[in-house]
């Protein structure tokens, strides 16, 4: 991975102190066995992304996002963010592949209610508001009739977002209950929300009225603002919009949302007001991950990321001569 401009090296080795509070998070929460299937098949919840109470940060993590059931139990997913994911169990044989809005398969439920261990699964996609723009459910249930051990993933974070559904033998004894499963994602959960903070903390230090952040993630929380989201510049400056994260794609868009966010348009160099879009600023794309705005007249400018826009992603830009 390239180095993100302004921010420190060695900035991203956050998920060695967070796989540290996990470990620590498994050892209190999990007791012991909770004994064996007496009573029929188990219902099992699974909680999909975390978020801050005002969705600045969001988690990329199932939680659990290990969990063992026997045969016959059913587990449930919830959308626990905003932020848009998916439970996705690709087919034999199938690659991981980058997300694409514009797939069908991808946006939509594909597969039955019971999982047959080999083809593609999807839930569409999990969220816990309504996404402008994008098809949304709020939960996704299946059900296990085969041992095996079944990797799911999410397809819009990749393979920065996967679990592992565990199912054994009808009649095992199993190795946890819910309730430490909800103990332990509760630890992992607060874990994601200190490890956004500090994302979002590392950006503030570096950001200016000319270098403008939009977002940042490391494959564990995601920041979800501009970061200093209002800025104040004359005339004939330049803003550096700069994408520093792993992974999550923003974009900065002037005036009226186009009909395809991901096509850009205007003119950046000679910004005098009106419609403006970066398309996509990928992550992680060295000088590709930032797009610089000259500001021409004064005025003040409101901008949004198309894609993030409904949980607070807004700035302004404002010119004086």
């Amino acid at each position: 991975m390239q180095h993100s401009p302004g921010i420190p090296r060695g900035f991203h080795k956050i998920p060695i102190i967070f796989a540290a509070a996990i470990a620590l998070a498994l050892s209190v929460a999990w007791a012991g066995p909770a004994g064996a299937s007496s009573w029929g098949p188990r219902s099992w919840t699974v909680q999909v992304g975390s978020e801050s109470w005002d969705q600045e940060i969001q988690g990329m993590a199932f939680l659990p996002t290990d969990i063992t059931v026997n045969e016959e139990d059913s587990i449930t997913w919830e959308a626990n963010s905003a932020e848009i994911h998916t439970v996705t169990f690709l087919a034999s044989g199938q690659s991981l592949e980058p997300f694409n809005p514009g797939a069908p398969d991808q946006l939509n439920k594909r597969g039955g209610s019971w999982y047959d261990g080999q083809s593609y699964y999807n839930s569409g996609l999990l969220a816990n508001v309504h996404v402008p723009g994008f098809p949304t459910v709020k939960s996704y249930k299946l059900k296990f009739p085969h041992e095996g051990h079944f990797t799911y993933y999410c397809l819009v974070h990749g393979m920065a977002m996967k679990g592992t559904v565990h199912v054994q033998q009808r009649g095992s004894a199993y190795p946890h209950t819910q309730r430490d499963y909800d103990r332990s994602s509760a630890v992992q959960e607060e874990a994601i929300l200190k490890d956004g903070m500090k994302l979002d903390d590392a950006l503030a230090k570096h950001a200016s009225s000319r270098k403008v952040f939009a977002g940042d993630d490391d494959g564990i929380a995601m920041v979800m603002r501009f970061v200093q989201p209002t800025v104040r510049v004359h005339v004939g400056d330049t803003v550096h919009f700069i994408n520093p994260g792993m992974g999550a794609p923003h974009t900065v868009t002037f005036g009226d949302e186009p009909a395809d966010i991901f096509a850009p348009s205007g003119d950046p160099k000679d910004y005098r007001g009106g419609d403006l879009n970066s398309g996509i600023i990928p992550a992680d794309a060295g000088p590709h991950s930032t797009f610089d705005v000259t500001f021409k007249t004064a005025g003040t400018f409101r901008y949004i990321c198309a894609l993030h826009d409904y949980m607070g992603m807004v700035g302004k830009v404002i010119v004086v001569d």
